[in-house]
């Protein structure tokens, strides 16, 4: 019984992840990646809000693109005896050069109490630098 049970659980979790659509060779993916103990959202394309927060589908060109961005500040930025402080961020990076078929990755992290967002192209190489957009405590 218990070992049906643990087939079924992997079964379902995998089965979550199947769930993102195909990669349309027409259009650039952009992957988001967030640091540990975090969470990273795409929010809107070029004003436009999405109904995924857990990627981009771009035609080629310019877009700009909005992002969400859920972090904790920990004890060791705001004192010894505070509380760990939840932000939560909007961002937004523009970049010119989105190509159809490529695939691009979103990292985002923070330092201290202000976030960031790079993206970056298939080779690893640095592209654009999101601008903060504000930040509410979360």
């Amino acid at each position: 019984m218990r070992t049906l049970s643990l087939t079924l659980l992997t079964l379902i979790l995998s089965g979550c992840a199947a769930w993102l659509p195909r990669h349309d060779p027409a259009q650039a993916w952009v992957d988001l990646d967030a640091a540990q103990a975090s969470q990273v959202q795409a929010t809107e394309v070029d004003e436009q809000q999405l109904d995924d927060p857990r990627f981009f589908q771009v035609a080629p060109g310019s877009h700009r693109l909005g992002v969400r961005y859920l972090f904790e500040v920990g004890a060791h930025n705001i004192g010894r005896d505070a509380p760990a402080l939840q932000r939560d961020c909007r961002l937004a990076l523009e970049y010119a050069g989105f190509e159809a078929g490529e695939r691009y990755r979103l990292a985002a992290g923070a330092t201290g109490f202000r976030p960031w967002a790079r993206l970056y192209g298939s080779d690893g190489r640095l592209l654009a630098q999101a601008d903060e957009r504000g930040c509410l405590r979360g």
